[in-house]
C-alpha cells in the first residue's frame, strides 16, 4: 500500500492538495487525530480492505500530538509507531512518503487576508505570528519530507499537474519548481526574482512595422527575435548556465526559483525568451516548471 502523509503550512494548498489526491483514487482523511493513524493503515492493510492507497492529512491542528511526534520522530512510519505504541503491520508492503506544501510568508498571510480566515496559532488574529509559531513547529516535518512543493506562485491546476506527475504517474520529482517570468524594466523588476536576465541588447520588434502590436507569443515575433546571430548564441548559452543551476540550487536545499527575463516593456523580447526557456525545462520532468507573462497586457 502506497501512504501519502500530506502536511505543511496552514493555507499553503493541504485540503487542495488531498482533493486532488481524492479525485486520483486515494482514500484521504483530513485532520486525523495522530494516535490513530497507525490503526488507520492497519485497517485499510487487511486482506478485504482493497485500499492500494491512502493519504492522511495532519498539521499544527493535533497539538500536542504533533509536539510528542517532533520528540520521537526518526522515519516518518517509526515516529507514529512509536507514539501508538505499536508496529507497523506489513512494514514490508508499505510505501509511506511525506508530501510537505509550503509558501512564502507574505503569500501566507495575503491568502489569510483574502479569505477573512484566523490562523489555528494566531493570537488575537496576528497571522505574521502565528505562522512564525507553525513554521517552527512543523520544521522537523519539512526535514523529513519526501517531496516539497512551494505553492506561492502556483495555480490549482499547476498543482494538480505536480501531484498528478508524482502520485499518479510515478515520476520523479526533485522538490525544486521554477517560474519562469518575464517583465518589462520600465514597470519595474520583480521583488521575488531570484535570477535577473537582461535581454534588451535583442533587436526590438517594437520598431518593425507588423510587429509592434504582437507579443512573443506570436512566431513572427518569435522569428524576428530569434533568427539573429546574437540571440541564437545568447540562448544557448542561457540554458546551458540554467541547466547547470538546476541541480546546484537542489543540492542547497531550494524547493523554488524564480527566474526573470526582462526588456524595455515585457512583451516581445523577454517573452520569447521566456517561452523558449520554458520549453528547455520542461524537457526534463524532474522539475516543476511554469510561465508568467507579467507585463504582457500592459500598454
Amino acid at each position: 500500500m502506497r501512504l501519502v502523509i500530506v502536511t505543511g503550512m496552514s493555507g499553503a494548498g493541504k485540503s487542495t492538495a488531498l482533493k486532488i489526491l481524492e479525485d486520483a483514487g486515494y482514500l484521504c482523511v483530513d485532520n486525523l487525530p495522530i494516535p490513530l493513524i497507525p490503526g488507520f493503515v492497519e485497517m485499510l492493510s487487511a486482506p478485504d480492505a482493497d485500499v492500494g492507497k491512502a493519504a492522511v492529512g495532519i498539521d499544527v491542528r493535533n497539538g500536542q500530538a504533533l509536539d510528542d511526534l517532533a520528540r520521537n520522530a526518526g522515519r516518518p512510519l517509526d515516529g507514529l509507531a512509536r507514539n501508538a505504541g505499536r508496529t507497523w503491520p506489513d512494514a514490508g508492503k508499505m510505501t509511506c512518503e511525506v508530501l510537505f506544501l509550503d509558501a512564502s510568508d507574505d503569500v501566507l498571510v495575503k491568502r489569510y487576508k483574502e479569505t477573512r480566515r484566523q490562523h489555528p496559532l494566531g493570537k488575537e488574529g496576528h497571522v505574521g505570528e502565528g505562522i512564525a509559531r507553525e513554521r517552527e513547529k512543523i520544521a522537523f516535518l519539512k526535514r523529513q519530507a519526501t517531496y516539497i512543493l512551494d505553492t506561492s506562485k502556483m495555480l490549482t491546476r499547476e498543482l494538480k499537474a505536480e501531484l498528478d506527475k508524482i502520485f499518479v504517474e510515478w515520476k520523479d520529482f526533485k522538490n525544486l519548481y521554477v517560474t519562469i517570468m518575464s517583465f518589462g524594466f520600465k514597470y519595474g523588476l520583480p521583488q521575488d526574482a531570484d535570477l535577473v536576465f537582461d535581454v534588451r541588447f535583442l533587436p526590438n520588434p517594437y520598431y518593425v512595422e507588423g510587429l509592434k502590436e504582437k507579443t512573443g507569443n506570436d512566431v513572427e515575433v518569435q522569428d524576428y527575435v530569434l533568427n539573429g546571430e546574437r540571440a541564437a548564441e545568447f540562448l544557448e548559452k542561457f540554458k546551458d548556465m540554467v541547466g547547470f543551476l538546476l541541480p546546484n540550487y537542489i543540492l542547497e536545499g531550494k524547493n523554488q526559483l524564480v527566474i526573470a527575463v526582462g526588456c524595455t516593456g515585457g512583451k516581445h523580447r523577454s517573452v520569447t525568451m521566456a517561452n523558449a526557456l520554458y520549453a528547455f525545462v520542461k524537457e526534463n520532468e524532474d522539475y516543476g516548471v511554469r510561465v508568467e507573462h507579467r507585463d504582457i497586457g500592459k500598454r
